[in-house]
Parts: C-alpha cells; structure tokens; sequence
C-alpha cells in the first residue's frame, strides 16, 4: 500500500530525513517511534505530499507522490490524516466538518454525505454531539471526531501524527481505543506515537527512528521483546518508555 524509497529531505542546509526506505502492506498496522526531533512527523507528512523531499521515490497504492504528475488533492482525499491538533473548523457543527470534504471533493450528494458522517460518529461514540462546535467538546472527544471525518472519506490508508500528545492523559485511552478497532478492522495504517502499550497491542511492524534515519524496522514481538538485539540507540530509548 505504502512503499518508500530511499527518501531524503532538507530544511535548507539542515538534513530533517536521510534514506529512508520502508514498506507498509495492506491491512498492516506500523508503528513508527523515536525521540523527539527525530524525523518521524516529517517521515509520515512526505507520504501524502505535505512534505516535499528532494530525493527518493513515495509510491501509495501505485501512485508516485512526489511525481509532478500527480494530482495530490485527489491523493489525498484517498489517504486519511489524522494530525496532533484536530484540525477542525471551529466555525463548523461537528457533523458540518464531517460533510464538507465529502461534498466537495468527493461530490457526495449531502444526504449522503452526512448519512456517512453520522455512521462514523456514531462508530466513534459521538453521534449525540453532531450539532455541537468542536470548542463545546473536549480535546478526546475532537480527536475522534476528526478521526471520523478521515474514515468518511473512504481513506485507502491511514496515517496517524502523533494523535494523542495534545490530549490530557485521562483523554488519551479514549482516542487509543478507537485506533485499536480501526487495527482489529484490518485499517492499513501508519502511526506515529510514543504510546509504546498501543504499539505493543496492534502493531505488526515498529519502525525505530532517530537523527532523520530508520535505525530499526521490525516485527513488533521482536522489536520489544527481543531487547539484546536491538541497535545500541533503540535499547537506550525502550530502556526510558518501557520503564513507565
């Protein structure tokens, strides 16, 4: 579904990603972890072409992101992002931030399109709230809604950044375990995390990052289980999140 190769990316003189090549199979969940500042958001942002790279090819189901062929926003209306802060229109009713996309990238008829909407809110627990504005529900509950807005498009894939640093910790399960259904659902997705318990539950790959690298790329069971042989750095950063 997603195949990366050999990606490279700078902020001018600063080198943010460095070869990275990694592949993602259908209905594969992959965790992606690592210490801040290590390349991860900017990794899982290159898929969909919000980040630009300089060198390496992206391929999701086929197509070339980083082709100047390629129409992006069509791309993208077929991948599903789910960012750190929401990201919805606080001028919108839940339900309206929901349809929007739907209605006009999409061109679903807007009977439909809030039919949808309201089946994936409904899915994520939060039907009743439809009418309300994203500023009268908590950060948990704007997390879900936007993670139903992303399941409305039809998304061939998911990609997930860092979904539940913004959120209070008491907040954070509830949004945890939506993602943990999407996985038991076979959702291909991608996600960035430090919630190392979720990664331990629904992960089938961790991809290790740091310094804009992938140091490890491995099976879950043997990327946390299997300690002794891991990379001097992967041991050093699971000796830290393991512990708590």
């Amino acid at each position: 579904m997603i195949e990366i190769s050999n990606v490279s990316k700078r902020y001018g003189s600063f080198q943010v990603l460095t070869d990275c090549t990694t592949r993602v199979e259908k209905g594969e969940v992959v965790v992606v972890c690592g210490p801040s500042g290590s390349g991860k958001s900017t990794l899982i942002k290159t898929i969909n072409g919000l980040e630009p790279i300089q060198h390496g090819e992206i391929l999701v189901n086929g197509t070339s992101v980083n082709s100047s062929k390629t129409n992006l926003s069509k791309l993208r209306s077929k991948v599903g992002m789910v960012f750190q802060h929401f990201e919805l229109f606080p001028h919108l009713s839940i339900v309206e931030n929901l349809t929007i996309a739907q209605i006009k990238v999409l061109r679903r008829p807007k009977d439909e399109a809030i039919e949808r909407g309201l089946t994936y809110l409904r899915r994520v627990g939060l039907k009743d709230h439809a009418s309300k504005y994203p500023a009268q529900l908590s950060g948990g509950q704007q997390q879900r809604a936007a993670i139903a807005r992303a399941l409305s498009m039809d998304p061939m894939c998911m990609l997930f950044d860092e979904p539940t640093s913004a959120l209070d910790p008491e907040m954070v399960n509830e949004v945890l375990e939506v993602m943990v259904e999407l996985a038991k659902e076979g959702t291909t997705m991608m996600c960035v995390t430090h919630e190392m318990g979720f990664a331990k539950k629904v992960a089938d790959r961790v991809i290790f990052m740091d310094a804009g690298k992938i140091i490890e790329d491995a099976p879950k069971d043997e990327f946390f289980d299997n300690v002794d042989g891991r990379t001097d750095r992967a041991k050093q950063f699971l000796s830290r999140v393991l512990h708590h």
